[in-house]
């Protein structure tokens, strides 16, 4: 350790800590509550003595895991600018929309779209992205993934990002090949929009199966039961992948999985049994669900959440994320994890801890990410955050964040706020 030690100040001061090298935290409030500190060596937590870099008094801060966004789409983020700002979007309309964009949108558009989200996601808690990308039917249709792979490199060491394609039915076998072959980390694709599901299911397992990568479908995005068991995307995925012997953590991940949320118990809990069994993670995207699903419907809409409380139940590893940011398929959202646990406890009626796990440790076990944390061992991806009561923090009602990837500050941003309410400047005492 070099011997170095620092103060981080107040959550209304200057940033100062981008760029740090981080060997403690010292006086920080832990996650179970309790003052210490936290030592880090080479990236990771350690058990007794710090590694080289600068000791950081913290306190005044609560520390958490990082958060991740395991459901991004950042070929498309930042486009809604674009779009008619009267349109109110169901799935197939914004896949509409957004394709009549794509004739204007090139790989340098792309990039430079992804670079502007992703920083918005860091500075808010977010060290690890994985993002789905397409595969345009006209143009150069390799643009959104090698831009997502470029941006990957050029981030690298500083944010996890995971290039996950998003094959149509029309992307042939070989253009999926092709897009392996780019660099792409992860296998996707949305059978319940093509003309067979299960024949797209067993293609992209095939892909996935023959290149040694994990997968992550598109999984009844809609809110209708009209299909039987055999026809969810989600049981033909997970029958179908312990079949294969594919049935390990972090291997394949259903994304979405709204038609769950909607189904009876006596159908919902033979289908979470499932699941259950095949070890395959579940990603939940409350903000942009909401807004897609349930259009039309003039009562009892439904909330267009997975099975959030049967999953966790049942074991299934539970991730969220808001899916797309400020597009066609979402025209708001904030780039914040604690937007999508605020949404959790309130349309998923999740316990704090519960939303808190989704966004963190949930969703870094259905990326296939070790562990990140406080405990000794642990990856030293860490978020601080004023500290103040953890259902401030949940809500999203603090702004201040300090983040650290592999030890390092990769964001640092304060919020300072002058009222002018009550001419005498005395207030009522806030009881705690």
């Amino acid at each position: 350790m070099s011997g170095s030690r620092l103060g981080i100040g107040e959550p209304g001061d200057t940033p100062h800590l981008a760029g740090v090298v981080v060997a403690g935290l010292h006086g920080v409030r832990l996650p179970d509550g309790a003052v210490g500190d936290v030592l880090i060596d080479a990236g990771s937590v350690a058990a007794a003595a710090p590694g080289e870099g600068t000791a950081l008094d913290a306190g005044g801060w609560r520390v958490l895991p990082s958060a991740c966004e395991p459901h991004a789409h950042l070929d498309k983020a930042l486009t809604g600018s674009r779009m008619d700002p009267a349109a109110g979007n169901d799935l197939l309309t914004a896949i509409s929309a957004w394709r009549s964009m794509l004739p204007g949108i090139d790989t340098a558009d792309i990039a430079a779209r992804a670079m502007a989200a992703i920083e918005q996601y860091v500075a808010r808690g977010i060290t690890a992205i994985r993002s789905h990308v397409d595969v345009p039917l006209e143009g150069d249709r390799f643009r959104g993934v090698d831009a997502l792979v470029a941006v990957r490199e050029q981030l690298r060491g500083r944010v996890d990002l995971q290039v996950c394609l998003l094959a149509g039915s029309e992307a042939d076998d070989g253009v999926v090949a092709e897009a392996v072959a780019r660099g792409i980390d992860v296998v996707g694709g949305c059978p319940h929009l093509a003309p067979d599901p299960h024949h797209e299911v067993t293609r992209m397992l095939d892909v996935a199966e023959r290149h040694g990568l994990p997968i992550d479908l598109h999984a009844d995005e809609q809110t209708d039961i009209t299909l039987p068991d055999d026809g969810l995307d989600v049981v033909d995925l997970a029958r179908k992948s312990i079949a294969r012997g594919m049935d390990a953590p972090g291997r394949v991940t259903a994304s979405h999985c709204v038609r769950l949320g909607v189904l009876p118990p006596e159908r919902l809990d033979r289908v979470v049994e499932l699941v259950a069994a095949a070890r395959m993670g579940v990603v939940t995207l409350p903000i942009t669900n909401l807004y897609l699903q349930g259009r039309g419907l003039t009562h009892a809409a439904p909330r267009a959440l997975t099975a959030v409380r049967a999953l966790l139940d049942a074991g299934v590893p539970l991730a969220a994320g808001g899916d797309n940011l400020r597009d066609p398929f979402n025209p708001v959202g904030r780039a914040d994890p604690f937007e999508t646990t605020s949404l959790l406890m309130t349309a998923g009626h999740l316990r704090g801890a519960e939303a808190l796990a989704a966004v963190t440790s949930g969703a870094r076990a259905v990326m296939g990410l070790p562990p990140a944390g406080t405990a000794p061992g642990e990856r030293a991806d860490l978020m601080l955050v004023p500290d103040v009561d953890p259902g401030d923090v949940l809500a999203g009602a603090t702004d201040a964040r300090i983040v650290l990837h592999g030890g390092r500050v990769v964001a640092d941003t304060r919020t300072a706020r002058a009222l002018d309410l009550v001419p005498d400047r005395s207030r009522p005492a806030l009881a705690r």
